[in-house]
């Protein structure tokens, strides 16, 4: 049992950040724990199902020795589409839009979770339960 407690700690995350990217994917950057007490980065790509029935999920397990070289290459590629490829796109577009679906979900979310006062019932007699 003991065995048990020792892999779910390692299947913990250290850290962990999710970054919402449009309405059907998502990004998790999660820090784990080896069994010998190192770490490493698991980045998941997690994209909901066209026909909504869960979700699809890749993961990349990127290791201490590797960070400098992938985040090297990471900023190399994204330069290249930034300035060569891409350059007068407006790549702030994507920002601008996530933020403002994130607050019209927040709005709808805290509307969907306000409690109804029976003074907002028109006539609460009519309503059959």
């Amino acid at each position: 049992m003991d065995n048990d407690n020792n892999n779910r700690q390692r299947q913990e995350s250290e850290y962990s950040n999710k970054v919402r990217a449009g309405k059907r994917r998502t990004y998790f950057f999660d820090v784990r724990r080896t069994k010998g007490d190192d770490f490493y980065l698991t980045l998941t790509e997690s994209t909901k199902r066209f026909d909504n029935d869960g979700y699809e999920r890749h993961k990349i397990f990127l290791y201490k020795e590797d960070f400098n070289r992938f985040i090297a290459g990471l900023e190399d590629a994204i330069n290249y589409v930034k300035t060569e490829l891409m350059p007068d796109y407006d790549y702030d577009e994507f920002t601008r839009r996530h933020e403002e679906f994130e607050a019209q979900r927040d709005t709808e979310d805290s509307y969907q979770k306000a409690p109804i006062e029976p003074a907002e019932l028109e006539n609460e007699e009519d309503m059959t339960w």
